[in-house]
């Protein structure tokens, strides 16, 4: 019987009481005090597994976060362009390979110094950007063009064809032109692009090229008056034979009526 009452001690909460083995009264500090000794062993281990979960969640949402920010961090900084960024990196790397291209050509086939210098100036400028531009591009992975694409190859060949002052005013009718789109393809890249780097080359590059396009207008309008103005001298030319082939005709005939009139007369 006393091992019962031990096991039955040892395994239940033994019921409070006062000193003088009452019940204690409701609300008194010993009567809350029910919890047994296991049971507030079980609840220690919840609170401490809780407090474990809080931390794992919370170092779970910190590397998250770590993540996030850098992520952001890195945005235009490093790997491959996306999206409009990378449609503006191709087709300024193909653009101002043409460049090059079409103004050692200039230089070789142009009769005008204008357009021969307008040339140089283009082989050397737009060699310095490429430059630049393809350290970006390696730098994050993306493939530099080596090579004129289908529509600048095809300017090229018929530009290659011409000479003298047909070739100054075709070259430079395409220079203006476009000289217009990259002055506003570029403004709109260094204003909005999401790339870091990619932005600053825009922003560094626009001012040149919009003194090229300054420099198109002024060389184009010169070879395009030049053609215009051979074109109207020799119309003139032309004009004046005619008159005076004309004016010769009506002098014979008014001397051919004077010779009829004589011989009446006669």
């Amino acid at each position: 019987m006393a091992g019962i009452g031990i096991l039955a001690v040892a395994g239940f909460a033994q019921t409070p009481t006062t000193p003088d083995g009452r019940p204690p009264a409701s609300g008194s500090p010993a009567a809350q005090d029910t919890t047994s000794p296991s049971n507030r062993g079980t609840q220690s281990g919840r609170d401490a597994t809780g407090s474990q979960s809080g931390r794992t969640a919370g170092s779970t949402q910190a590397g998250h976060d770590t993540m996030s920010a850098d992520r952001t961090a890195g945005k235009g900084s490093g790997g491959k362009l996306m999206g409009s960024d990378q449609t503006f990196a191709t087709k300024a790397a193909i653009g101002g390979l043409a460049e090059v291209q079409l103004g050692t050509l200039a230089k070789e086939k142009a009769s005008s110094a204008e357009v021969k210098n307008f040339g140089q100036q283009m082989v050397e400028d737009h060699s310095k950007a490429n430059d630049e531009l393809k350290s970006i591009l390696t730098s994050k992975g993306v493939t530099v063009p080596t090579s004129l694409d289908s529509k600048h190859q095809a300017l090229y060949d018929r530009l290659s064809k011409l000479s003298g002052a047909e070739f100054d005013r075709a070259y430079m009718k395409e220079m203006l032109s476009d000289h217009k789109t990259d002055v506003d393809e570029f403004r709109k890249e260094s204003q909005k692009a999401s790339d870091a780097e990619l932005k600053g080359f825009a922003a560094k590059t626009l001012p040149t090229l919009e003194h090229h396009l300054q420099m198109a207008q002024t060389t184009e309008a010169s070879v395009r008056g030049t053609g215009k103005g051979a074109s109207s001298s020799n119309s003139s030319d032309r004009t004046m034979d005619n008159n005076t082939d004309k004016r010769t005709g009506s002098d014979t005939t008014g001397s051919s009526s004077t010779t009829d009139k004589s011989g009446s007369k006669r």
